[in-house]
């Protein structure tokens, strides 16, 4: 299948470990591929890139086989967006503000956006400056879904609206969806990702972790489930069964066990025999499996701190044993420099001692000499 959104090696440095770092993924034609992430961990900024509005300082994206820095103005006729931040001109109301935008789009019908208008109960008519941000964002949904291009890039667009109005937006989405659009979205709500999405990218300090496979999460091959006993007896004889446990609460005569799809049937005629205040399925979600990757990152970073702080430590300690040799070597040098030096100062001060005495006797002569010179004089 065709690649419309290619990300290689995508980097924006902003210094102090903020921004993004060697991002890769594919988004293939009519897929909905999905963000998530906490505040920070990258998401506008790649979709910012994706828009044309920031140069990437390495690697590439493309919309389309088109460059999206240099061709951002011919991917803009393909693409709409609806930004994490909405700004709206200084126009009188949603009505004025959607016309312009058709006029803009060069779109003559307006029986879509009218039916976009009304699925989201958008009262049009307020006035843009005063509208609630529920409000501003259905007229941002509406503006970009009435245009009806090949391409949707949504930035977190359920934030501010209600739970109710969450699943008609999604009702939309896959609407969308079964037009054959190719849809990127940003959101820190797992549910909607999950109920849309065919694959997740969770972005932690820049970077992408890992990329789910929705189908393959709904598809794991097993099932978890938490089973409470009403006798102890049960329970205890329950546990010597060979289950895996990932959970044993004895308080309440209760375990959690996780099972392949192949044992069910083996595990609810075990279960016949036993007396039980209830069995629950705990489903395994885009949540959970995010929840585990995380978990494992995090081990992974605290793994690599102690190997830095390992390589630290033996660092300091090659650095401290490699100043005791150069103090080792200066301390023999000197004493070396002592000994062999020891007879030449010897001779020195034999040599000076026997100038001195020389001196003196030179000086001796010339004070007699000049004395018998005197005494000459006189006589």
């Amino acid at each position: 299948m065709e690649s419309i959104i290619v990300a290689k090696d995508l980097t924006k440095d902003y210094g102090e470990n903020r921004g993004i770092f060697g991002l890769n993924f594919e988004i293939k034609k009519g897929e909905v591929f999905g963000f998530v992430g906490t505040n920070g961990s990258g998401k506008t900024t790649t979709i910012r890139h994706i828009m044309g509005f920031l140069k990437p300082q390495k690697g590439s994206i493309t919309v389309m086989g088109l460059d999206a820095w240099k061709d951002s103005c011919e991917i803009k006729k393909y693409v709409e967006y609806v930004p994490g931040e909405i700004a709206f001109p200084d126009l009188v109301d949603g009505t004025t503000f959607l016309k312009a935008q058709a006029e803009l789009l060069g779109l003559e019908n307006m029986d879509y956006a009218n039916y976009l208008v009304d699925k989201l109960q958008l009262d049009p008519s307020a006035n843009l400056k005063r509208m609630s941000k529920g409000m501003k964002q259905k007229t941002a949904i509406v503006s970009a879904f009435m245009a009806d291009k090949d391409i949707l890039i949504l930035d977190e667009p359920s934030t501010g609206l209600d739970p109710l109005m969450r699943e008609t937006f999604v009702e939309l989405l896959l609407e969308e969806k079964a037009k054959g659009k190719t849809i990127l979205m940003s959101s820190q709500s797992f549910d909607e990702l999950e109920d849309v999405c065919d694959r997740v990218a969770l972005i932690f300090n820049g970077r992408i972790i890992d990329i789910a496979n929705i189908k393959e999460i709904h598809n794991i091959g097993y099932k978890t489930y938490k089973i409470e006993f009403l006798d102890r007896e049960d329970y205890l004889k329950f546990k010597k069964l060979k289950y895996e446990i990932v959970r044993d609460q004895e308080k309440y005569s209760q375990v959690t066990i996780k099972i392949e799809d192949k044992n069910l049937n083996r595990l609810f005629n075990t279960l016949k025999n036993y007396k039980l205040k209830f069995i629950s399925e705990i489903k395994y979600n885009l949540e959970k499996y995010f929840k585990d990757v995380l978990a494992r990152e995090y081990q992974k970073q605290e793994k690599e701190n102690k190997l830095e702080n390992m390589s630290l430590r033996k660092v300091r300690k090659v650095i401290k044993h490699e100043h005791k040799k150069v103090e080792k070597k200066e301390n023999l040098e000197e004493k070396n420099e002592k000994f062999f030096n020891k007879p030449k100062v010897k001779a020195e001060k034999k040599e000076n001692k026997m100038h001195k005495k020389e001196d003196k006797q030179v000086k001796k002569i010339l004070k007699k000499d000049k004395k018998q010179v005197e005494e000459d004089k006189d006589v």
